[in-house]
């Protein structure tokens, strides 16, 4: 089968994982199943009477204290960012997510162990075209000397700095512009990161209680007490990055456009992207097909799509 960047496409065979949570410290399993077309990305609680359905969209974000947390009619979930970064860079449009827990398990603190599971399940094409989401015009979301901006582009990219006062992580940029083998390679793997004064105040108001090195990039006022050091020289805005894209996901399908952040975080992506989808004009929706001098990746394919066909087409 030969895999078409502007065809949708579910993972072809159940598969399932599971691990502690960041926030809760609770061990929760989850099984990836195959959806029809059209379906999105949906959690169901099967730990709750009923087993409620939630779709993973910017619409039903309700909360952003330190991870993405989704939630209708009082039912959530917590910590959907990397998972859904995951999803974003391997091109799965259609999937269930069934979860026995009010959180996704944060495994390393990258998206490496959510890539694994997906690679495990493989991707199939599914025969209907994909909506494209390509912004007009520019459009920007302050707050204080916070920002994110996005100006028109005929592919996704993402330029992002970071500035905190530490000298091992200070201030870092990062431009990087979107393909699949290179999220494996350069974003997926950034571990989220914190300080180790603000880990001890978190877990004293119950969050944070299942952090770890083992989950986490952690600084004390002069060193990362990490043993294996960092992944990258720049892991901090890297994983911004890795963010980003999980909280840009939230919009459903793929998108074109130059995003600029500025010391931004899950509160300030989500703002931006509720007032962004209410702006008339400011984008349009579009099939892949239709979009002349768009650049879609065409570098070799993820490693689970191997053996469909040695490349991507151009659109």
């Amino acid at each position: 089968m030969k895999y078409e960047y502007g065809m949708q496409h579910t993972i072809e065979r159940e598969v399932s994982c599971s691990g502690s949570c960041l926030h809760s410290g609770a061990k929760v399993s989850l099984r990836f199943f195959p959806a029809p077309p059209n379906y999105g990305v949906r959690f169901r609680r099967v730990d709750l009477g009923g087993s409620p359905l939630l779709c993973a969209h910017y619409h039903n974000v309700v909360d952003t204290q330190l991870a993405t947390t989704i939630g209708v009619n009082g039912v959530s979930v917590r910590t959907v960012e990397h998972l859904m970064a995951a999803l974003y860079g391997m091109s799965v449009d259609n999937v269930l997510i069934e979860i026995n827990g009010p959180e996704v398990p944060i495994f390393d603190g990258s998206s490496s162990a959510f890539i694994d599971i997906l690679e495990e399940g493989g991707l199939q094409q599914q025969g209907v075209a994909r909506q494209c989401l390509r912004v007009e015009r520019p459009f920007i979301y302050r707050d204080g000397d916070a920002f994110v901006k996005v100006t028109p582009s005929n592919r996704l990219q993402v330029s992002y700095t970071i500035d905190f006062p530490h000298k091992l992580v200070g201030n870092q940029r990062l431009s990087w512009k979107f393909d699949s083998m290179d999220f494996t390679r350069t974003i997926a793997r950034a571990r989220t990161f914190g300080f180790l004064k603000d880990v001890q105040k978190m877990q004293s108001r119950g969050l944070a209680l299942g952090g770890s090195l083992e989950n986490a990039l952690v600084f004390d006022d002069y060193r990362v007490l990490n043993q294996e050091g960092f992944r990258y020289v720049d892991e901090c805005v890297r994983h911004k990055v890795l963010d980003f894209l999980g909280d840009l996901a939230l919009t459903g399908m793929p998108m074109l456009g130059h995003f600029r952040a500025y010391k931004a975080g899950h509160a300030l992506h989500n703002r931006f992207l509720k007032d962004l989808m209410v702006k008339p004009g400011f984008y349009s929706i579009y099939i892949p097909a239709t979009l002349p001098g768009a650049v879609f990746p065409n570098t070799p394919v993820p490693s689970f799509l191997r053996g469909m066909q040695p490349a991507i087409k151009q659109l």
